[in-house]
């Protein structure tokens, strides 16, 4: 499953490793800075209630029971409201302590200076100005003798922290204080955010055109033993660009050159043998001439005649493919017409099936070759060829079959094996050299594509081949 989400490329996987590496890093500096910077402007947003908190205790412990309720009117102003009175905590207040209020709790007993008991909860409910706020304030509204029904004057505005502390006085008793921490301690930093985003969309911008940089030259590597397969002459790769880079493109040249030195060392010593090969063969021929006996004639002909096509396709073979290709748009079905008529005029019966889309980028001569090596091996084995046209927009499919025997399952490659042939003898009357199978299938690899055999369940023997758009 990992496998198939993969990107394909090495340009997509590199740029897909480093974007979620980018990402998760991002993600988790974004998360250190952002708690960080949470508890600092949480801790400096709590030093000055809890200072003015610990004030009005040391106040309230220095005065007698009228001063301090006179105190308490005074002070009880949003957003600290204070009541002398031990109240429950509300039923919005968290019990377990939250890390608002531990934090705070820390602050307070540092501004206290002693160990007096003292409670801290963060209310759980609605938010300060709502409905919850409006019950909790009126509550203290009754608790200070204001209850006339009017708005509350110690309404808090919305978006902060709600906290309620509970501290106990020097003589025993409790005062309460409701009050709030500025929200935007806690809140979303946009500009943190913002900040490692311009940063990630850089260093990812960065990232794909370094990526893009580096995985070129490999592409174009490819290309180049692409295009070598077919045609060995073209132009060598450009040695330049990076260290790595320049020395794959000079061993590739090098590798290029050698190919070429050989195949034309090959060509010139098969143009000799051809040459050798000619002379002896025109003597013979002259002196078949001159013998008497037409029996024996016409066995030396037919010796050398064999001999003569041996010679051919065995040099056609080894340097056939060894020119450049021009490919051309060709049409096909002319190209199949073209060969249907040929054997026509031979006798041979050739029948022609479905049609292509469009024309076919490719080598005309090298085509006729390639099918018609296959359709001389559909008629000599099986009486008949079959030439079925299967076109699509990735490749051209042409299936010749024929009425023969088939082939064993085991010599269905080995076929394709230069001078290879079924039967012990190389009679011309029964299959040739062995070499059309081999030409055939050079020239469809050489284009790109590729030749198979199959034996047919209804009988008879099917050459498939693929030659790609």
């Amino acid at each position: 499953m990992i496998g198939r989400l993969l990107p394909r490329s090495l340009f997509g996987r590199l740029v897909g490793v480093l974007f979620v590496g980018l990402v998760a890093a991002q993600g988790l500096s974004a998360w250190i800075n952002w708690a960080e910077r949470d508890r600092a402007l949480l801790h400096a947003a709590g030093m000055q209630p809890a200072q003015r908190v610990a004030d009005i205790v040391r106040l309230l412990d220095s005065l007698d029971d009228a001063d301090r309720a006179r105190i308490v009117r005074i002070l009880n102003a949003p957003p600290l409201v204070v009541t002398l009175e031990r109240a429950a905590l509300p039923d919005d207040a968290r019990q377990a302590p939250g890390a608002h209020a531990v934090m705070f709790t820390a602050l307070l007993r540092a501004a206290l200076g002693d160990g007096r008991p003292l409670r801290v909860a963060a209310r759980s409910g609605p938010q300060q100005g709502g409905p919850g706020a409006a019950r909790w304030a009126n509550r203290h509204e009754m608790m200070m003798g204001r209850t006339d029904g009017g708005m509350p004057g110690h309404m808090f505005a919305g978006g902060g922290i709600p906290l309620v502390i509970q501290v106990q006085l020097s003589d025993g008793r409790w005062v309460t204080f409701d009050t709030q921490l500025p929200r935007d301690a806690a809140s979303l930093p946009v500009r943190l955010l913002l900040t490692l985003g311009v940063l990630l969309a850089a260093v990812l911008g960065l990232s794909f055109v370094a990526v893009r940089w580096l995985s070129r030259p490999l592409r174009t590597l490819a290309e180049a033993a692409d295009a070598l397969g077919k045609n060995i002459h073209r132009p060598p790769l450009t040695e330049d660009g990076p260290t790595e880079v320049r020395q794959a493109a000079q061993a590739f040249n090098t590798m290029q050159a050698r190919l070429v030195r050989y195949i034309e060392d090959r060509t010139q010593v098969l143009a000799a043998m051809s040459h050798d090969l000619k002379t002896p063969l025109t003597r013979l021929r002259l002196r078949t001439e001159l013998l008497d006996d037409d029996d024996t004639r016409q066995r030396f002909e037919k010796d050398l005649g064999e001999m003569q096509a041996m010679v051919t396709d065995a040099l056609a073979a080894l340097r056939g493919l060894d020119s450049p290709t021009e490919s051309v748009p060709v049409d096909v079905m002319a190209l199949l017409e073209s060969l249907q008529a040929d054997n026509a005029e031979m006798g041979r019966s050739v029948e022609i099936e479905g049609q292509p889309d469009a024309p076919l980028l490719c080598d005309p001569a090298r085509l006729r070759r390639c099918v018609g090596n296959l359709v001389d091996n559909a008629v000599a084995y099986g009486q008949r060829a079959r030439v079925r046209v299967e076109d699509s927009p990735k490749a051209l499919t042409l299936r010749v079959r024929d009425d023969g025997p088939g082939i064993p399952e085991d010599m269905l490659e080995r076929v394709f094996d230069p001078f290879f042939r079924l039967e012990g003898s190389r009679s011309r009357d029964t299959g040739g050299t062995g070499l059309g199978l081999s030409i055939a299938r050079n020239i469809a690899r050489a284009a790109g594509g590729d030749l198979s055999l199959r034996n047919v369940p209804e009988g008879g023997l099917e050459a498939r081949l693929v030659l790609p758009r």
